[in-house]
């Protein structure tokens, strides 16, 4: 086993530090030397795999160098010509969406190329309560009856009973989620994880998939001599839906976030404008933003309130409405954290009881809003490590959430389980699931779900190692040098933001924030000092120890950030450990 980063072997957190390896280092050092980039983004490059001469292109993402050609996933030419002929001849067309963010971008996609067309589609979300997720029976049943076509987005995958209740009506699926052994019957099933698919792009979300038809579908009208709306434009909501879908930020999707990202500072969408300004967004936004800031208020609406606030928010082209809508996203998004807090609570308490140890932990509870399960089913996993399910239960019936670790294929689990009659319905991708089971086969589904994921190896891992970047005195880092290391990103899923270790620091001015954080400055005693934010430091041992009083240095390790408040922009650490520096 290589020494621990610093020594520090057991951190406040229970953590193990690890930091670049000597062969790390030297490739760092050598690429910083022939690439003329600063070392400390030499040293994420390496992290990440990066040689030196693909630096340039790396750090500079395009996508004509990284757009897949449609036409790589099957069904693709189907879809886009069904849809274009709908387009040129009038036909009815609703978009059937999920309620998550994926699937509210996606529909906004389609509704506003088709706006550009002079085109209004029918938007249906179904009710996460009443109605579940996906396409049902009686909501296909009525789209048929006053529709010629049917787009399914981010869903439908595994719908086989509400699709053939569509018929005659065309049914078009653009999905993301991993599929069965049989497709539906619907004219054209486009999904990088589709079985018979290559999972080449099996990490695109549903929205990347919908963008890609749009590319086709104007790829077929220039080769019929006419011009498609902009799709540059919409990259803002490709983007947003990436990073709130948690895909892995590798490949195009590094490309569509970024170029994301530029089109959404333009301030040009008038729901994104709008719930940036309720979220006090006032600097250009990040891929933080979206999956903390943003994502959790356009999900609101789809976990405890109206099912469809969210993409008429995002597809909105009136400010007054998209104000409107914005403003109850918001007050639904402090709604959904109140409920969200009593259920975690509740949650962990069942979950320690039995054991955090086991390859999988869950919990179960009679009441708990089905919205925010999925929320609690995070928490989870990220405090212990292991995948994580957390059920809802009314009337006998349980529904679901799952979460997973990197490495741990939860989805194919769940579907397994399912097959096998422990769930009446189970389906997702590698990283989350959502499920259906009765209330009398918890225990059973759940032990079994445990027992195909420890054969992924699932529960081997306690707290998990901290890995950390390399080392840094306060007196180097500056806005310059955060800005260097920024060109690396964007970071999220799959793609974690640089994070430094900061030796035997000077903890001065601490101050709690609220009920549980703590800002404070570090120094190095030599006049180096930076200020630093511990978000949820006193939930854990954080709080306590740095403002314990008396000389006691620690070694302190997070992500640095431009703290932009009040129009000053000044470098700040993110704490997310630390362990007292001996000696």
């Amino acid at each position: 086993m290589t020494t621990a980063f610093l020594n520090v072997e057991h951190s406040l957190t229970g953590r193990r530090w690890i930091g670049p390896s000597a062969e790390a280092d030297r490739l760092a050092e050598a690429m910083a030397r022939d690439t003329a980039l600063p070392l400390p983004l030499a040293r994420i490059l390496v992290a990440r795999g990066v040689e030196p001469a693909e630096a340039e292109g790396f750090l500079e993402p395009t996508l004509r160098a990284l757009l897949p050609d449609p036409r790589r996933l099957k069904d693709m030419e189907t879809a886009a010509a069904r849809f274009l002929h709908a387009v040129k001849t009038h036909q009815r067309i609703a978009v059937f969406a999920d309620y998550d963010v994926d699937g509210g971008s996606s529909a906004a996609l389609l509704i506003a190329w088709l706006r550009a067309m002079g085109q209004r589609p029918t938007l249906y979300i179904p009710d996460r309560i009443d109605e579940g997720y996906g396409p049902n029976v009686p909501a296909m049943q009525a789209l048929s009856r006053d529709h010629d076509l049917i787009v399914c987005v981010d869903c439908g995958t595994l719908s086989h009973e509400p699709v053939a209740a569509a018929a005659p009506t065309d049914v078009v699926i653009l999905d993301h989620h991993l599929g069965a052994e049989t497709l539906p019957a619907a004219l054209a099933v486009v999904n990088p994880n589709r079985l018979d698919e290559s999972g080449d792009l099996g990490f695109l979300c549903a929205a990347s998939v919908v963008f890609l038809m749009l590319v086709e579908v104007n790829r077929q009208m220039r080769a019929e001599g006419a011009q498609g709306p902009d799709l540059m434009g919409l990259l803002d909501l490709v983007a947003l839906a990436t990073v709130a879908d948690v895909a892995p930020l590798v490949g195009v999707n590094r490309a569509l976030v970024r170029q994301g990202l530029k089109i959404m500072a333009r301030r040009e969408r008038p729901g994104l404008v709008a719930l940036s300004d309720v979220a006090r967004l006032d600097q250009a936004p990040s891929a933080y933003h979206l999956g903390f800031v943003l994502g959790p208020r356009v999900n609101a609406g789809g976990r405890i309130g109206a099912a469809d606030l969210g993409a008429r928010l995002l597809s909105t082209d009136d400010k007054a409405e998209a104000e409107a809508l914005a403003e109850r996203l918001d007050r639904l998004n402090t709604e959904r954290r109140e409920i969200e807090n009593r259920v975690r609570e509740q949650a962990l308490a069942q979950a320690e009881e039995r054991g955090l140890d086991a390859p999988l932990v869950w919990a179960a509870g009679e009441g708990w809003h089905p919205g925010v399960v999925g929320i609690v089913a995070a928490r989870l996993k990220e405090a212990t490590n292991r995948p994580a399910v957390v059920i809802g239960l009314e009337n006998g019936i349980g529904k679901g959430s799952a979460r997973s670790i990197a490495g741990v294929d939860l989805g194919a689990s769940v579907q397994r389980v399912a097959a096998e009659g422990l769930l009446m319905k189970g389906g997702g991708h590698r990283m989350a699931a959502g499920l259906t089971v009765a209330e009398d086969k918890i225990e059973a589904a759940m032990a079994r779900l445990s027992e195909l994921l420890a054969k992924q190896g699932a529960g081997e891992a306690g707290p998990a190692d901290l890995r950390l970047d390399g080392l840094l005195m306060p007196g180097a880092v500056t806005p310059a040098l955060i800005e260097d290391l920024d060109r690396a990103g964007p970071f999220g899923q799959g793609a974690p933001a640089p994070r430094f270790a900061f030796a035997g620091m000077e903890i001065t001015g601490p101050r709690r924030i609220g009920e549980t954080h703590l800002r404070f400055s570090l120094g190095d005693g030599m006049g180096g000092r930076i200020d630093a934010v511990a978000f949820g430091a006193f939930d854990g041992p954080l709080g306590p120890a740095l403002t314990e009083g008396g000389a006691t240095r620690f070694h302190l390790a997070g992500r640095l950030e431009i703290n932009s408040w009040g129009g000053r922009n000044r470098v700040q650490l993110r704490l997310e450990d630390a362990a007292r520096a001996e000696g």
